[in-house]
């Protein structure tokens, strides 16, 4: 296996600890340990002052496994193996492909949700959004892109970076089109909880289809990105199996304390979940404002949810250089569009952190300095 090297990751390594005003995260704001500790009922305080810094379970901690396994109807703890976030993604494609098969991916994606799979030698194509009033995945573009040798249909929703969602009724077509034919589904939802409105919140790949194994975890829509906790789900028992046989050749097991505060933040998930949607609520407000402001340099076609939006610069405008003169001219840290294999037109921005409007009163002057 030979990776391209991962350009996003690379970027954020060299900007991101240095960069005054962040508008290119992809998480929510982040709480403190003490502030985790605090909403913790007696049973995770006692936990946590109890804690043993030995060896954790490889598929994670039973009492963690079950607070994951309520997330999801008809599942219990031996549906869910307990990983890094990134990790389950290499875990799942590495257990479900082999040189020759065929994949399929929402476009543009994390990179390593593609090229994991290219790196195993397999062949790829890419499911590509419509563009309009909203993002839209068009499900007959789907269909034209399956081939007999079609082993994986991999989704995002919400979806980074366009913050697309999809109707029940289109995503449960996909899952009965991949069950016909014997495909597996791979579904990162590791934006799951952030629906703008909530009755557009669609149920987990892997509660729908035993063929499907879906990610998610607390980096993004619970704001604890460094805790490094994520999991991998399936009813497919045997599947879970290869995959915790294969974590022992990753890291064999978890943090113990990132595992008890993650039992605590699972358990304080709703006050969680309302924080983080009232923060980006607020910052969606300022975003319309902005594009309105500049509509003639830059337009974004608005998310439906996550914390991420896909912005489209006007003319001959190429993003690598606008992005690097926010940079170096307001330190502004923004993500242009060839990081992401989406066109040297678009950009990306996040809108989970509290500081936000500040960041975006330093683009904007930015984009009033060069619009002269």
């Amino acid at each position: 296996m030979k990776f391209a090297p991962f350009k996003l990751e690379r970027y954020f390594e060299k900007h991101e600890f240095s960069a005054p005003y962040l508008l290119s995260c992809s998480d929510c704001e982040s709480v403190s340990m003490t502030d985790v500790l605090s909403w913790g009922d007696p049973l995770v305080k006692d936990l946590w002052r109890n804690l043993d810094l030995g060896y954790t379970e490889t598929r994670g901690h039973p009492l963690l496994r079950r607070e994951i396994a309520e997330l999801y109807h008809g599942m219990n703890e031996e549906h869910i193996l307990v990983c890094t976030p990134g990790e389950g993604i290499f875990l799942a494609m590495n257990v479900l492909l082999q040189e020759g098969d065929h994949v399929i991916t929402m476009f543009p994606a994390y990179q390593s949700l593609y090229e994991i799979a290219l790196g195993l030698g397999c062949s790829l194509d890419r499911w590509q959004p419509r563009l309009g009033d909203i993002w839209t995945f068009n499900l007959r573009d789907l269909e034209l892109l399956i081939k007999k040798e079609t082993r994986l249909i991999v989704l995002n929703l919400p979806h980074n970076p366009t913050g697309a969602m999809m109707n029940v009724g289109d995503f449960r077509e996909i899952l009965d089109m991949a069950s016909r034919l014997g495909i597996y589904v791979f579904c990162d939802e590791m934006y799951r909880y952030l629906e703008f409105n909530e009755e557009s919140r669609l149920p987990s790949a892997a509660q729908e289809y035993k063929k499907a194994v879906s990610l998610c975890g607390l980096s993004k829509s619970f704001g604890l990105p460094g805790l490094r906790i994520g999991w991998l789900s399936s009813k497919d028992k045997a599947l879970m199996e290869n995959l915790a046989s294969l974590k022992d050749y990753t890291t064999i097991c978890c943090s113990a304390p990132s595992e008890i505060l993650a039992i605590g933040a699972l358990r304080s998930r709703e006050l969680l979940i309302r924080r983080n949607l009232g923060i980006i609520k607020n910052n969606i407000l300022a975003l319309e404002q902005f594009f309105a402001n500049y509509a003639n340099v830059v337009s974004w076609i608005p998310p439906q949810a996550g914390t991420l939006a896909l912005c489209r610069l006007a003319g001959l405008l190429d993003s690598s250089v606008f992005c690097a003169g926010a940079l170096e001219k307001e330190g502004v840290l923004l993500v242009p569009g060839d990081l992401m294999d989406a066109g040297r037109s678009f950009f990306r921005i996040g809108f989970g952190r509290k500081n936000m409007p500040e960041a975006l009163a330093r683009l904007a002057r930015y984009i009033e300095k060069i619009a002269v």
